[in-house]
């Protein structure tokens, strides 16, 4: 039987198509270089100013980027934006996960931009302690506010941060209010009484609750019940709203237990559905309210205050701890403690003293 030939095969290899000149390796090497080539300090600052989007978006990477090649541009971008800073209302917004607080930003932040105001939001998203991702679907969940001219919507993952908020969020409002936003809301990860935080970086703090949930007894507690500008009771909708009316005379009876503020404020609980969109007209006049009340005195500069010394010795404390870990020496000494550690021949209070006997 005769053998076929190549070209008879039914199945046999074709010359591939070249690469068109358009796309050369040279081209898209020059793409590539333009695309990871960081924006000089000056540039970034210039577009943040003027209120451009992805100026501020690039500058927000560089500030929470770890890598020390960013370190002195972020600092740059910061103190070029810091004059330009501190005239804008800051709010802080948090609940446990499922109370709405994505929804009810939304709405609360369309109804802001209706009122010619612009809108910053910066919402943490939880980081996996396996994986250390982040999903960061705020903006998916916003869809009709990211969609806004007047809306900048920036996730940012939690990280480590036990307080809700990712690394960097204090200098990402300094940028936002540079660019000319009227109202910076922060939504944090929603992880309980740690959540404190974000009390030290806002002028209002609302806090969302669920009725039904058994929040009513969680309102009797110290811890976040107390940093609480006010309350707002969520999904007072349909089956639900005659359970948020109760759940709204039980918290006021439980903030009635606290002391008035500094300021003589008196937080109040209100009832709102984000999905019918009640309440939140309600909610922005109660926050107007509060923050006329505070600017009439000195309370309002002196919260401001309180906050940049928060700042201050926050940014210390996040500096001795990435330069502890950082030192070559502790990170050696830091190995041979963990398996001395494992082994049971030290405890962990004897290996730190000698990590720390290493500074």
């Amino acid at each position: 039987m005769a053998k076929h030939s190549n070209k008879s095969k039914a199945l046999r290899e074709k010359e591939g198509i070249g690469m068109p000149d358009s796309l050369s390796l040279k081209a898209a090497k020059t793409i590539q270089e333009k695309r990871s080539k960081t924006p000089s300090a000056e540039i970034l600052t210039n577009g943040i100013l003027q209120g451009n989007i992805t100026s501020l978006s690039q500058a927000i990477t560089i500030i929470e980027s770890t890598a020390k090649k960013h370190n002195q541009t972020a600092e740059d971008i910061i103190k070029a934006c810091l004059p330009h800073a501190n005239k804008s209302i800051r709010i802080g917004i948090t609940g446990v996960p499922g109370v709405g607080k994505s929804s009810f930003i939304e709405r609360f932040g369309m109804l802001l931009t209706t009122e010619g105001k612009r809108v910053a939001v910066l919402t943490v998203d939880p980081s996996s302690s396996v994986s250390k991702g982040s999903i960061l679907g705020d903006k998916t969940r916003m869809e009709a506010l990211v969609k806004n001219p007047k809306a900048f919507i920036r996730p940012s993952a939690s990280g480590t941060s036990l307080g809700g908020v990712a690394r960097k969020t204090r200098e990402a409002i300094i940028l936002c209010e540079a660019a000319g936003y009227d109202i910076i809301i922060i939504e944090t990860v929603g992880v309980g009484q740690s959540e404190t935080t974000v009390h030290s970086m806002t002028d209002f703090f609302l806090l969302l609750k669920l009725a039904g949930a058994g929040d009513e007894l969680q309102g009797i507690k110290r811890g976040i019940m107390e940093m609480a500008d006010a309350i707002a009771i969520n999904k007072a909708d349909g089956e639900n709203l005659k359970a948020a009316k109760l759940a709204k005379t039980e918290f006021n009876r439980a903030l009635h237990m606290y002391p008035p503020k500094d300021n003589g404020w008196i937080p109040k609980t209100l009832t709102c559905s984000a999905l019918e969109n009640e309440g939140i007209v309600e909610i922005w006049e109660l926050i107007s309210a509060y923050i006329s009340k505070a600017k009439t005195t000195d309370f309002f500069q002196q919260r401001r205050h309180d906050q940049n010394k928060f700042w201050l010795l926050q940014t210390i404390e996040n500096r001795l701890k990435s330069d502890f870990y950082e030192n070559p020496a502790i990170k050696e000494a830091l190995e041979l403690q963990i398996e001395l550690l494992s082994e049971g021949k030290v405890t962990p209070f004897q290996a730190a003293e000698t990590l720390l006997k290493l500074t």
